[in-house]
C-alpha cells in the first residue's frame, strides 16, 4: 500500500483527476481502482466523483499489469510510423481494431501481439496497446502503445484533445456552406441500441464537434475533408448524416440516394460496400521517444476508385501505400503526397 497527502491546492478536485494527475495513470485505470476498492482516504473507500478536502492521506495500490490472454495472430500490418514506444499503423477497411462482443480473433490487436509481443502488458488486457478506435469499416491511421508510459501520455493526449485527427469522406450531395462547423450533441440511440444520435445533452447527449471542407463535387456527391475536434462514436457519420449528406456506403446512418444519380454513378455507389471514410492523417504530440509528427495513411485503392468513378478526382498521381514485406509491411518512404482533387 502506497501513500500521499493531498495538498490543500488540491481542494474540490475529483479524485479521478487528481491521481490520474499525479500518479501519471490514465483517468480510466483509476476508476478502475476506485470501483475495485484499491482506494481510500483516511480509511474509507472513494468514489470517482469524491471531492478532495484537502489534506487528507490516500492510500492506494496499484496492482501488476496482468497480461492479456488473447491469441497472437500472424497478419500484415502496414506501419507508417514505429518507435519503441509508438506504432501508427495504416489500419485497412473490414479488419476489427480489437477483440469484443463474442468476436476472439482476427483483429488488429491479434496481429500487433505476433509482431510485438510485448504490448501484451501495455494498457487494458481486453485491448492492449489500443488508446483509440476506427469502426470497422474505416480505414487509415491509428496510434498503438508499445510501453506502458506511451500508453498513459497517449490517453492523455486524447482525452485532452491534443491529438489532431483528420478524414477524407466521400458524401452525397453537396454541403451548403462549402466550409464549416458542425457543433450537435452525440448519444446512444434511443431504440437502435447500436447506432449513435443527436441527442441534446439533458437527455445524455454528449457535446460534439466536427469540422469539414468540400474538396471536390460533382454529379450528386462531394469528396470532404473532415477534422475531428472531439472523438465520439460514429461522430463524423452521425454528423454528416444529420446535416442532411450522408456517407456513400454507410449501412446505418446512409441513404439509397444512388437510385436518383446518373446510371453511370449507379453501380459504383451502389456497390461501395463501407462507409467511404478514410483516416487520412493523424497528428500526435510529444511523447516518449518521439517528437511531435503528422502521420499521413494513403488513400486505399476503393476509395480513390470511387472518387475517379464519381469525377472527383484524376487517375493520375495515386498515392502508394506500405508494400507488403513477409506478413509485415514496410514503412512507406516519407509522407504519401496528397491525392489530386480535380472537379
Amino acid at each position: 500500500m502506497t501513500s500521499i497527502r493531498a495538498p490543500a491546492a488540491a481542494t474540490g478536485e475529483r479524485i479521478d483527476r487528481y491521481l490520474a494527475r499525479v500518479l501519471d495513470l490514465s483517468r480510466s485505470k483509476v476508476q478502475n481502482l476506485l470501483r475495485d476498492g484499491r482506494i481510500t482516504a483516511n480509511g474509507t473507500p472513494l468514489k470517482s466523483s469524491y471531492l478532495l478536502r484537502g489534506r487528507e492521506r490516500i492510500d492506494f495500490r496499484i496492482p501488476p499489469a496482468r497480461p492479456t490472454a488473447l491469441t497472437p495472430e500472424a497478419g500484415p500490418l502496414g506501419l507508417l510510423h514505429e518507435s519503441e514506444h509508438v506504432l501508427v499503423v495504416d489500419k485497412p477497411a473490414g479488419l476489427i481494431v480489437h477483440p469484443g462482443a463474442g468476436v476472439q480473433g482476427g483483429t488488429l490487436v491479434n496481429r500487433l501481439l505476433h509482431h510485438y509481443p510485448e504490448i501484451a502488458v501495455v494498457g487494458s488486457p481486453e485491448r492492449p496497446g489500443i488508446v483509440h478506435r476506427l469502426d470497422v469499416g474505416t480505414s487509415g491511421a491509428l496510434a498503438v502503445a508499445r510501453t506502458e508510459a506511451a500508453y498513459r501520455r497517449l490517453s492523455r493526449a486524447f482525452a485532452e484533445r491534443e491529438v489532431g485527427k483528420l478524414y477524407l469522406a466521400v458524401v452525397y450531395g453537396l454541403p451548403d456552406p462549402a466550409s464549416g462547423t458542425i457543433e450537435l450533441p452525440i448519444g446512444r440511440h434511443p431504440t437502435v441500441r447500436t447506432r449513435m444520435a443527436i441527442v441534446p445533452e439533458s437527455r445524455g447527449g454528449r457535446a460534439a464537434k466536427t469540422r469539414y471542407r468540400v474538396l471536390a463535387s460533382g454529379r450528386g456527391v462531394s469528396l470532404l475533408s473532415v477534422e475531428l475536434l472531439t472523438g465520439r462514436t460514429h461522430q463524423i457519420r452521425v454528423h454528416c448524416k444529420a446535416m442532411g449528406r450522408p456517407l456513400v456506403g454507410d449501412p446505418a446512418y446512409g441513404e439509397h440516394r444512388w437510385r436518383g444519380l446518373a446510371p453511370a454513378l449507379r453501380r459504383p455507389l451502389r456497390e461501395f460496400s463501407r462507409p467511404a471514410l478514410h483516416a487520412r492523417k493523424l497528428t500526435l504530440p510529444s511523447l516518449p521517444g518521439t517528437p511531435p509528427a503528422s502521420y499521413a495513411a494513403p488513400v486505399p485503392p476503393d476509395l480513390r476508385e470511387l472518387c475517379v468513378a464519381c469525377h472527383l478526382v484524376s487517375n493520375a498521381g495515386r498515392a502508394q501505400g506500405p508494400q507488403p514485406r513477409g506478413d509485415r509491411a514496410a514503412d512507406p518512404p516519407g509522407e504519401p503526397a496528397e491525392p489530386e482533387l480535380e472537379r
